[in-house]
């Protein structure tokens, strides 16, 4: 498929206590400080070539700052600002270089619910390496997901304006269509959506080397006494394992691996009822599903909508 985004980049959080987000992320969560400077850090993924995959900035009000995608080519980031100003969505800047690190070249917008979301390309790329084995560090952000109030017209514009495509949704027969996950690329989902009362983040999602680590890093935070939501197990949709955790200002983090890859010429979506323990969980290890552990993951509202992040 031609999309003009390729990737997801990395997911930037304003948050209030800015010292204990910062120690959480890096000593528990296996992050490196790439760059920090005073109220300002960019963690990255030691197996991503990506210059940062969080930025934790203090703020007097925890926010989504934004969501950053990548795109090819300079002339492909042009042509997707082209087309969104062409079909009326507000554009916070024009394409420009960046002055993050890394540098490159992008331009910001909000989407249909006023989050602002990042497309760039040129960035330059970090010296990574391989995560070795038994080591307990992300290797990458595999994803992100974001509650909506009106997911069906939240995925039609990720879809329209955007190019995501629908790998499958979780339903309930009792409250309808529940989640609904979208690709880029092949993997199963960079981007889902949840029905959730207000806009807010439901979870960022980070990949580990395989299930032994997996599960050493999921160790880890429960010896620490961090507060786990769910898991560990698996899921049906995605075929991908989880962990989900409450950092320090109650945002949901996930550790997970072998997120399903797809043939995108055969894929067709799939309707999972996720009542059905095997699809919730396939291993059956998981603390059951309800609707307290969904209630976890609504998190506050976000303040950060229709707001454009400092730079």
């Amino acid at each position: 498929m031609d999309r003009l985004i390729t990737h997801l980049r990395h997911v930037d959080l304003g948050v209030p206590d800015y010292d204990r987000q910062l120690e959480f992320y890096t000593d528990l969560w296996k992050l490196s400080p790439e760059t920090t400077d005073t109220g300002i850090a960019f963690l990255a993924a030691e197996g991503s070539p990506e210059q940062y995959q969080v930025r934790l900035r203090a703020d007097a009000e925890k926010r989504v700052d934004l969501i950053a995608f990548g795109a090819e080519t300079a002339a492909d980031v042009d042509a997707l600002a082209e087309k969104l100003g062409r079909e009326g969505v507000t554009l916070v800047t024009t394409p420009d270089k960046l002055a993050t690190p890394g540098g490159g070249y992008g331009f910001r917008f909000f989407d249909l619910e006023g989050r602002t979301i990042e497309v760039s390309s040129d960035v330059a790329l970090r010296a990574h390496r391989k995560v070795e084995e038994g080591e307990s560090v992300p290797v990458k952000l595999s994803h992100v997901v974001v509650n909506s109030p009106q997911p069906e017209a939240l995925v039609a514009w990720y879809d329209r304006h955007l190019d995501f495509t629908l790998s499958d949704t979780l339903f309930s027969p009792h409250m309808g269509e529940m989640m609904y996950f979208l690709r880029c690329n092949p993997q199963h989902h960079s981007l889902a959506i949840a029905r959730c009362p207000h806009v807010s983040l439901h979870h960022a999602s980070f990949e580990m080397r395989g299930i032994d680590e997996y599960m050493r890093g999921t160790g880890r935070l429960l010896r620490a006494g961090v507060e786990k939501v769910w898991g560990p197990g698996r899921h049906l949709a995605g075929n991908n394992t989880f962990s989900y955790f409450l950092d320090p200002q109650g945002n949901t983090i996930e550790y997970t691996t072998e997120l399903e890859c797809l043939d995108e010429d055969t894929w067709h979506p799939s309707l999972h009822d996720f009542t059905d323990p095997m699809v919730s969980d396939q291993w059956g290890t998981a603390n059951p599903m309800s609707e307290f552990v969904a209630k976890k993951s609504f998190n506050d509202p976000d303040r950060g909508v229709f707001v454009a992040p400092p730079v």
